[in-house]
């Protein structure tokens, strides 16, 4: 296991070069622009939609639990990894997380508003924790026992289980760009649908899945393709979008240099009038696709690795600075010993808690 850790108190720190760079950088596409979260996000924001009261009181719980409760901010726990990784990748590095429990736990001692995770992981422990942390159930997962391994998202839970073990919310992942993807949509549409019938908030993963996106640069990442997916997310009412953070641009441009072939629609003033090369601009332009902003936009932590502090909170700072709404963190917290993920946590939810750290 990783040996432990002293958190420095500053977060200019851990920014280390790009500290002013990212703390003063003006955006290109004005906040005004957009929905930016507050303690009023629910009754600002969904109250005037068509959610049911029952899912409103869903999202109000969601918003108004652990550290970051009442700010409009999520600082949120998944661990599906178990499945998407193998328990073998994922837990071997820590091996107190194949017990189930103890994945509530950390999610409730580093003030999590949720955690996110299995089905069976939530059910295993619902009676004792389901009343004590908000549960989001993963509707959907990609296993990697089928040989040869494939990449689809397949139905493993249901909407009604996830309600029969008091979840607040569901989740799915879908694969937009991947053969696949026209049917996840439907899929996942129609849960979603049948879980605000039951009164439940909804989380899409909105994930890009096709070798066509590995070119000279990763554009799985590139943020004019992550904000199109984004867009349908939200299309298929999506309280929540998780997408990863942006690293580059013109993904279209890529794949169409790369296949020969025109792909999908975009216009020129993307890359001139709403963003530029720094990341800020780049997830503010995911920001945009998510309705300005009405849908909360949760960036992903990403793999553990020897530098996750910094990384996590570099990932926040922007996150928040693009008009974000929170960080959903998983390997980076439960692969490293039980106090440093919860001190990784705590870290992350004090660049929400800063009023330092502003809009761009």
């Amino acid at each position: 296991m990783t040996a432990t850790l002293s958190v420095p108190s500053s977060i200019e720190s851990w920014l280390g070069d790009e500290a002013e760079d990212l703390l003063t950088h003006e955006a290109k596409v004005s906040k005004d622009f957009l929905h930016l979260p507050g303690p009023d996000w629910v009754d600002r924001i969904f109250a005037q939609t068509d959610r049911s009261p029952q899912v409103l009181r869903s999202l109000q719980q969601l918003y108004s639990s652990g550290r970051l409760a009442n700010t409009g901010y999520l600082s949120i726990l998944p661990v599906d990894q178990g499945i998407e990784h193998s328990a073998a990748a994922s837990f071997a590095p820590n091996p107190i997380y194949f017990d189930s429990e103890n994945i509530i736990k950390l999610a409730i001692s580093a003030g999590c508003n949720a955690v996110a995770t299995t089905l069976g992981v939530l059910g295993s422990v619902s009676r004792k924790y389901a009343h004590k942390i908000p549960f989001i159930v993963k509707l959907n997962h990609n296993e990697l026992l089928t040989y040869p391994n494939q990449y689809d998202q397949i139905m493993f839970a249901s909407v009604e289980q996830a309600w029969n073990l008091g979840a607040v919310a569901v989740g799915a992942t879908i694969y937009f760009g991947s053969p696949e993807s026209t049917r996840q949509i439907q899929e996942v549409s129609q849960a979603f649908a049948q879980a605000h019938e039951y009164g439940m908030a909804t989380i899409l993963w909105c994930y890009l899945r096709n070798d066509i996106f590995k070119q000279d640069k990763d554009y799985h990442v590139a943020a004019d393709l992550t904000g199109q997916a984004n867009h349908l997310g939200v299309t298929i009412q999506a309280d929540i979008i998780k997408q990863k953070l942006p690293e580059c641009n013109n993904g279209y441009a890529a794949v169409a240099k790369a296949s020969g072939h025109s792909y999908g629609k975009t216009d020129k003033r993307v890359y001139s009038d709403l963003t530029t090369d720094h990341p800020i601009d780049l997830t503010r332009y995911q920001v945009l696709n998510c309705y300005a902003g009405r849908m909360g936009l949760i960036n992903s932590g990403g793999a553990s690795g020897k530098s996750d502090f910094a990384e996590a909170i570099r990932t926040a700072v922007i996150n928040k600075r693009a008009g974000g709404c929170g960080l959903i963190s998983g390997r980076k917290t439960f692969q490293r010993p039980f106090e440093e993920g919860v001190k990784l946590f705590n870290a992350i939810q004090d660049v929400y808690l800063s009023p330092e750290i502003s809009i761009a």
